[in-house]
C-alpha cells in the first residue's frame, strides 16, 4: 500500500489547474511532518522532566526541519499562490517561535513556566493545533493526497 503522506505527483506542466504552480514532481511527507511536529510536545516535556538543555535557537527557526525547508523552497515555488500554503507557512513559523520560547525557558531552568507554556490555550498549544490543520488543508487544496 502506498504511503499516503508522501507527496510525489507527476503532472503535465501545461495542464496544471488554474492558480497552481506548474510542476513535474515534489517530494515531502506531509503526514510525517504532522507527526514530527506533534512529537515536539513530548521532547519538550522530556527536557523539562530530565532538566536537559535544548538547542533553543534551532528549535525556534522555521527553516531547519524537513517541512520548513520544503515550505521555504520547493513548496513555495510550486504552491506559494495558494491560501492554504501561506496559512501553513505562517502556522509553521508560529509553532517554531512558540517551541523556541519554551526551549529558552527550559534552558533558563524555568521548568514550571515552561510546563505552563505547553498547556492548552497557550501560544504553543494553539500553534501546535494550527500547524496540523494547516498541513491537512494544504494537502487538500494542492491535491497532494496520494
Amino acid at each position: 500500500m502506498p504511503d499516503r503522506g508522501l507527496v510525489k505527483r507527476r503532472r503535465n506542466p501545461t495542464r496544471s489547474p488554474p492558480g497552481r504552480a506548474n510542476f513535474l514532481e515534489t517530494n515531502v511527507n506531509l503526514d510525517n511532518a504532522i507527526q514530527k511536529h506533534a512529537e515536539w510536545k513530548i521532547k519538550l516535556r522530556t527536557a523539562i522532566a530530565k532538566k536537559e538543555s535544548m538547542d533553543a535557537a534551532t528549535i525556534g527557526k522555521d527553516n531547519c526541519c524537513e517541512l520548513g525547508k520544503w515550505l521555504q523552497a520547493e513548496g513555495k515555488s510550486m504552491f506559494g499562490s495558494l491560501t492554504s500554503f501561506r496559512e501553513c507557512a505562517a502556522a509553521h513559523t508560529a509553532f517554531h517561535t512558540a517551541a523556541g520560547k519554551i526551549a529558552t525557558a527550559i534552558n533558563a531552568k524555568k521548568y514550571a513556566e515552561a510546563e505552563k507554556m505547553l498547556g492548552a490555550g497557550t501560544a504553543y498549544g494553539d500553534a501546535s493545533y494550527a500547524v496540523g490543520g494547516a498541513i491537512i488543508r494544504l494537502k487538500k487544496e494542492a491535491a497532494l493526497e496520494a
